[in-house]
């Protein structure tokens, strides 16, 4: 198996929404954005599958190597060897892959966030900086378009915070600030009892108002000259925003028992029809 291979397997297996996106990028920057994502995924793996932190905390101290080892052009992993032809390709900055492994990393140290500003922090690292590497391979002719981009990722990031509550507190963690919690008088004993109380779901409205604010803000934030060229993250905007929607025509606290996603169909229809008619705010 070549590594493009292993990558475009890695993201085919996910039935992520991006991977449906991929579709209408040119073969380079296809290679390139599924490497990408399956360098994430490789390393959100670690944490979500190692039960020892100290295990988990050992092998993302591996992928630090193996990150240098990309840069030095000798690296060992199928990921960063499908990588290796375009991180000067399209001048892909290696601390911005360190940074993405900063953000898994904390998911080792904190199981919970104080403030909406601590978790700020989490979603520039685990998604800010994945939509800058994404618009770097997109292409883009204003630096604005990377102020964009990570605006999106965070909406992109705190949309699967949404869909995920149950699934997170399954696994110990619950990543809604305490302020919020507090704010809506949500006990962390309910969510971790999965209990659908109204005051959750006034919460969870409230947050997805939040990420719908960051949908609109990256809007803006686009220069109208980079549309055209971004039209992958627009794509995938679509589909993450048809997800809250529907998320909150079901009931926001269903999300505590449930994990709604679109169908694969509805998923490349909207990104077709994105790629071809332009995105609608």
């Amino acid at each position: 198996m070549t590594p493009d291979q292993y990558c475009e397997d890695k993201a085919a297996q996910s039935g992520s929404s991006f991977y449906y996106s991929f579709r209408f990028l040119k073969e380079e920057q296809r290679r390139a954005i599924t490497a990408l994502y399956a360098f994430c995924r490789e390393v959100d793996d670690v944490v979500d599958e190692c039960h020892d932190p100290n295990v988990a905390a050992a092998k993302l101290e591996w992928w630090r190597g193996e990150v240098d080892k990309l840069y030095f052009g000798t690296p060992e992993h199928p990921v960063t060897r499908a990588l290796k032809p375009h991180v000067a390709a399209f001048d892909l900055p290696q601390a911005w892959f360190a940074e993405i492994i900063d953000g898994m990393a904390m998911d080792l140290e904190f199981a919970r966030y104080e403030r909406y500003a601590d978790l700020q922090l989490y979603c520039h690292r685990v998604a800010g900086v994945v939509g800058q590497l994404s618009a770097q391979i997109f292409g883009y002719t204003d630096r604005a378009t990377l102020k964009y981009a990570h605006e999106l990722g965070i909406a992109f990031q705190l949309t699967n915070i949404i869909r995920d509550v149950g699934e997170d507190a399954r696994r110990g963690r619950i990543y809604l600030p305490v302020e919020d919690l507090q704010r809506f008088n949500v006990p962390a004993a309910d969510i971790q009892a999965y209990k659908e109380t109204e005051a959750f779901g006034q919460m969870m409205a409230f947050q997805i108002e939040r990420a719908e604010q960051h949908y609109r803000q990256a809007w803006e934030l686009l220069p109208a000259a980079d549309r055209k060229a971004q039209r992958v993250g627009l794509a995938m905007a679509a589909i993450y925003r048809a997800t809250l929607a529907e998320i909150k025509r079901d009931g926001a606290a269903k999300v505590l028992n449930q994990r709604l996603s679109l169908t694969p169909v509805r998923k490349l229809w909207l990104a077709w029809k994105t790629w071809t008619f332009g995105y609608v705010p």
